[in-house]
């Protein structure tokens, strides 16, 4: 890697974290509980996926308004033996839901998926069937060395003694508080007296420690077909939501094989569809390889311009065609080729921002955490899973303890189009586990939350380590950009002098605080080390584990 990069940058910045390094495995996760409960598996001498499904259960506790049990995801798992594979537990449409069964708003300003009441936004009306648990309970049965009993042990300890509230929690639950004042169940642990929690004050979920202790008795049959469904079941009857007792005990996940796409001689995986992220993050790369970043720099107005136009051509293609392969023919050859990259490469003007429309035909109907580990067998798990928007669909169900997604919120309320409702549809997202092998060997795994902006942050981060030259630190930190099309998002770290000449060359500025969530990544090293890094944008903790036993035939006596 090139430690130069900063002689062409016109956007510099200073890491606030550290990263940390281990020779026995590495967890990183968006809570430092978390990973410390990954790592405490990897410890006590589990693999990786031991550890992921370890994490994952303590993020549903310690990150309540990112990732549940009543939630979806996709889990990007590289075995030891070389092979990857993508576990699709994303969430579906209920089977009573119809193409026509919310009304699109009249003039959105928004977004065209937006319905009059905010139906597919907030409340039970939002709530798609779950994949979380079923997903994760099997991808540990398939793959894991550890009992669901054993794994789940320090997600039930931290929800029912508590655990402090950090900054970042309290400040998600005042963005959220408006729409969360109105349902008292999560009101009461999430808002006391009216106020969101503050900093340091305990959050305490003692209902959802029995479910979750339930589950740890009982597997994923305790949501699917048992006792925890019937709470969900009744609680949708009684509220006027859609999931029933046929979508839980239908509910299947899905294995599925990676997009691969080769970037100026590396391996980049990521997730196929119902996902857009495999295929846009390929086609985006590909028309980037036709230039030359590293010359033109990290942050400068000439890159971020390339990337704000492949951006907008990645998005307007999205729209048209992406979806679930189930109901939707997606063409992954043709946006997926070098051939269909030339030609959009072709009509991009270097000097002037430009309006895009899809490359493909239109397709007919027929907020989110993020955490990575590895062992040091060679597993390694990088795995997005979400219950959409912050605290999901801002209630909280009584008997379970627990926030449900609002994932009906992502698909198209307008009948007729790709991304449009049907009964049983799995959800498109742009959640982005990616790896990337350099010469056959894994160098990178990586990805990180943010709604549709995940896919091109994850992109970023990849440029950043293969044209720029970033350590891995550097690269999660790094100042993000991103637009579908209207107003060119740059994060606060881009200065005003590069911000004035992409509006010269005509793009709409908007300064953002952040570009979607808090990355997380791990870096592979010949030698078998790791290093771990998170970014600033959420409470990201990397846990390594290092040294070892005692050597062969030591002991210490007593004299």
């Amino acid at each position: 890697m090139n430690s130069n990069w900063r002689h062409r940058t016109a956007t510099s910045f200073v890491c606030e974290k550290q990263p940390a390094s281990s020779s026995r495995g590495m967890v990183v996760s968006n809570h430092p509980l978390a990973s410390a409960a990954g790592a405490e598996m990897l410890a006590a001498g589990g693999n990786a996926i031991d550890a992921a499904i370890a994490t994952l259960f303590t993020l549903t506790v310690v990150e309540p308004m990112m990732v549940g049990i009543i939630g979806g995801g996709m889990a990007h798992i590289r075995l030891a033996d070389g092979s990857h594979r993508f576990i699709d537990g994303q969430s579906t449409v209920p089977l009573a839901v119809r193409p026509d069964t919310y009304t699109s708003k009249p003039g959105s300003a928004h977004d065209v998926f937006d319905t009059v009441g905010d139906e597919n936004l907030n409340g039970p009306k939002a709530v798609a069937v779950p994949g979380s648990l079923k997903a994760w309970c099997e991808t540990l049965a398939r793959f894991g060395t550890m009992s669901l009993a054993d794994v789940m042990q320090p997600a039930i300890k931290h929800a029912s003694r508590g655990y402090a509230a950090t900054p970042y929690l309290h400040e998600c639950i005042t963005d959220s508080a408006v729409e969360m004042r109105k349902d008292k169940p999560i009101s009461a642990i999430y808002l006391p007296k009216g106020e969101p929690l503050k900093p340091g004050e305990r959050v305490v979920q003692s209902e959802y420690a029995e479910t979750l202790a339930y589950i740890a008795q009982h597997g994923e049959g305790a949501l699917y077909n048992g006792l925890l469904g019937n709470v969900l079941v009744d609680y949708m009857k009684a509220k006027g939501g859609f999931i029933a007792h046929e979508d839980l005990r239908t509910y299947q996940t899905v294995e599925r094989q990676p997009i691969r796409c080769d970037y100026r001689g590396w391996e980049i995986l990521g997730p196929p569809p119902p996902a857009a992220s495999g295929v846009h993050i390929t086609q985006m790369l590909n028309i980037l390889e036709g230039w030359d970043i590293t010359t033109s720099g990290f942050g400068t107005a000439q890159t971020i311009h390339y990337l704000a136009e492949v951006l907008k051509i990645a998005f307007a293609d999205r729209e048209a065609a992406s979806g679930d392969p189930a109901y939707v023919n997606v063409p992954v050859e043709r946006l997926t080729s070098k051939t269909y990259a030339d030609e959009r490469r072709r009509a991009i003007d270097p000097a002037r921002a430009q309006k895009w429309g899809a490359g493909i035909a239109q397709l007919e109907s027929a907020d989110t955490t993020h955490m990575t580990a590895a062992d040091a067998f060679g597993n390694v798990v990088a795995t997005t899973q979400t219950i959409n928007n912050l605290f999901g669909a801002k209630i909280l169900i009584p008997g379970l303890g627990t926030i449900p997604n609002n994932y009906m919120n992502l698909y198209d309320p307008r009948p007729g189009h790709a991304l449009s409702l049907a009964p049983g549809k799995r959800v498109t997202t742009s959640m982005s586990p990616m790896m990337a092998l350099q010469n056959g060997k894994l160098r990178y795994a990586l990805g990180l939350p943010g709604g549709k902006r995940i896919f091109p942050s994850a992109m970023q981060a990849l440029i950043n380590l293969i044209d720029h030259g970033m350590s891995l630190q550097e690269a999660v930190e790094a100042p993000r950009v991103w637009t579908e099309g209207n107003a060119l998002e740059v994060e606060q770290g881009v200065p005003e002098s590069v911000r004035a000449k992409l509006a010269a060359m005509g793009h709409l500025i908007q300064v953002m605080p952040t570009v979607a969530g808090g990355m997380n990544a791990i870096e592979f090293g010949d030698d078998g080390r790791m290093l771990g890094a998170a970014c600033w944008r959420a409470d990201g903790t990397p846990v390594g584990i290092a040294g070892g036993l005692a050597r062969a035939g030591v002991r210490f006596t007593l004299r």
